[in-house]
C-alpha cells in the first residue's frame, strides 16, 4: 500500500490503483504477499478480498466487519423474519432465476417444446418453492444448452468457468450483504448449518443465467482448461452494465440495489418493492 493506493509489484513493474475505486480484490498464485496495513485499509473502504486455491477457484473470503451503522437493529429485524416472509421472498427470487434461464435458453435457440416445459414448471411455482420447481427447470436448462450427458459435476472447461464465475458473483454479493448489515448465515431458503453464506447464496440466484450467457458468449473457446485470460474475462462480468428500473448501472451496483430492495421488501412485506434482475436487460445493454 502506498498512500491511499493499492500498490502491485510484479517483477520490475509497479502499478497503483486508488483503493476507493476498488470493490473486490482476487488473489491467486502461491507467491502473492499482502500487508496487514493493506488489509486494514481494504476493510475501512468496504473492499472484499478473495483467495484462490491451486485450481484458481475462490476458497477464502475476507470481508469488513461491523461497517453498517445500525448493525444490531438490522440483525434483530432479520432474526424476526417470518417463514411466510421468507417463503414469499424466495418465490420471487427463484422465479427471477428461472425466468432468466428460460430467456437465455430461448436466446440460444433451444427448442420450443423444452422452453414450454420450463415455463409450465415455473407457472406451478409456490411460496418457498415447496414443490421444487427449481431442480427440474435446471435439469432441462442445462440439458438443452450442453446435451443430456452434461452434469455440473463434469470435469470440463465449461464447468470450470461456471464454478469460477459463480464464485466471483458470490464473493461480490457477500460484500454487499455484509455492507448492508445483514447476517450472511441467516438465509431465507438456504439453511445449511455448515454454510456461512446462506443469505448470499439466496440473493445471487438471478445472476447465474447472466453469467452463463457471458461465459458462453465471451469466455469459452477451444481451450481444454480455464486459462488466465479466461479468468480475467469472467471477472470483467462484474463491470458490465445492466438496466434496472430504467437505469443503466454496473452489475456490482445492481447488487447494491437488489439487496436494498430486498431489505425494504422484508420490512414492508410488499414483494413488488424487490427489483428485478432480468436477462433481457443485460443482453440488451451488451448488444
Amino acid at each position: 500500500m502506498r498512500l491511499d493506493n493499492l500498490e502491485i509489484v510484479k517483477k520490475d513493474n509497479k502499478y497503483r490503483i486508488p483503493i476507493s475505486d476498488i470493490s473486490m480484490v482476487i488473489l491467486e498464485g502461491n507467491r502473492t504477499k499482502i500487508t496487514t496495513k493493506l488489509l486494514s485499509s481494504l476493510s475501512q473502504n468496504n473492499v472484499g478480498l478473495v483467495i484462490c486455491d491451486d485450481n484458481y477457484l475462490p476458497v477464502g473470503l475476507y470481508l469488513p466487519y461491523g461497517q453498517y451503522h445500525h448493525y444490531s437493529k438490522r440483525v434483530i429485524e432479520q432474526a424476526a423474519w417470518t417463514e411466510k416472509q421468507k417463503g414469499d421472498a424466495w418465490q420471487r427470487i427463484i422465479k427471477q432465476k428461472m425466468d432468466n434461464q428460460i430467456a437465455f435458453a430461448e436466446y440460444n435457440g433451444v427448442e420450443q417444446d423444452r422452453l414450454e416445459l420450463m415455463k409450465d414448471l415455473v407457472d406451478d411455482l409456490q411460496s418457498g418453492d415447496k414443490t421444487n420447481r427449481e431442480g427440474p427447470v435446471a435439469k432441462v436448462y442445462f440439458d438443452s444448452l450442453y446435451g443430456n450427458s452434461f452434469t455440473r459435476d463434469n470435469d470440463d472447461v465449461v464447468n470450470a468457468a461456471m464454478n469460477f464465475g459463480y464464485a466471483v458473483i458470490r464473493s461480490c454479493m457477500a460484500r454487499v450483504v455484509v455492507g448492508n448489515g445483514l447476517v450472511t448465515m441467516l438465509g431465507i431458503f438456504h439453511r445449511n448449518e455448515f454454510n456461512s453464506f446462506n443469505l448470499v447464496d439466496d440473493l445471487m440466484e438471478p445472476y447465474r443465467a447472466l453469467m452463463d450467457y457471458w461465459i458462453n458468449t465471451f469466455v469459452v473457446s477451444d481451450e481444454k482448461y480455464l486459462s488466465y485470460e479466461m479468468r480475467l474475462k469472467i471477472i470483467k462480468f462484474m463491470m458490465q452494465e445492466i438496466i434496472v428500473n430504467g437505469k443503466k448501472m454496473k452489475i456490482t451496483n445492481s447488487m447494491e440495489s437488489l439487496v436494498g430492495s430486498f431489505i425494504s421488501t422484508m420490512s414492508s412485506g410488499e414483494l413488488d418493492t424487490m427489483i428485478k434482475i432480468e436477462f433481457k436487460n443485460f443482453v440488451g445493454v451488451k448488444e
